[in-house]
């Protein structure tokens, strides 16, 4: 994985283009590396978003959390192959819990 980290200071964006700004950085992101975002309130709507979005896909982590500036570290998971998908969503696990 790489640990390939920028930053977007979301203050200095038209609130109406911050969620499109990030949302385009997030997609160019490869695994494992991260977008930190500086805003000037907590951005929670942003994290709704990204999960109904692509849920399970982003860490997310506070690096500052306020009063004046909050800065999120959002990084990109590896992704699941379809097998690895499938087995985590069985009830079983290959059969141990099944008993």
């Amino acid at each position: 994985m790489s640990n390939t980290v920028s930053v977007i200071d979301v203050r200095t964006i038209a609130p109406y283009e911050r969620h499109a700004q990030i949302f385009g950085r997030l997609d160019a992101l490869g695994a494992g590396e991260s977008l930190q975002i500086v805003n000037d309130h907590d951005p929670v709507p942003l994290r709704m978003q990204l999960e109904g979005r692509a849920p399970g896909q982003f860490q997310w982590a506070y690096l500052e959390a306020g009063p004046r500036q909050w800065q999120i570290e959002i990084t990109k998971l590896a992704s699941k192959t379809p097998a690895a998908a499938e087995a985590e969503d069985s009830c079983c696990s290959g059969g141990a819990c099944c008993g």
